[in-house]
């Protein structure tokens, strides 16, 4: 995944704490790692882990970068 400011390599934790939005995008693909109280894992390894396709994984950085861009 290529995410504006290098986002893929922040724990998902510290994403979620600091852009909730990307938790509402990832829970629309059934990633639940919103209710994680662990939080390390990288945001990258998040989306990838779930084996959704190249297509939709696309389609993942596209609206979390988007969104990153009306900030």
């Amino acid at each position: 995944m290529q995410l504006k400011n290098d986002l893929g390599t922040a724990p998902i934790g510290t994403v979620l704490k600091d852009h909730p939005r990307i938790g509402e995008i990832l829970a629309k693909y059934d990633i639940g790692c919103v209710t994680c109280g662990v939080g390390i894992c990288l945001l990258k390894d998040v989306v990838s882990i779930h084996a959704l396709g190249d297509e939709v994984e696309q389609k993942i950085e596209d609206e979390i970068n988007t969104y990153l861009d009306e900030q």
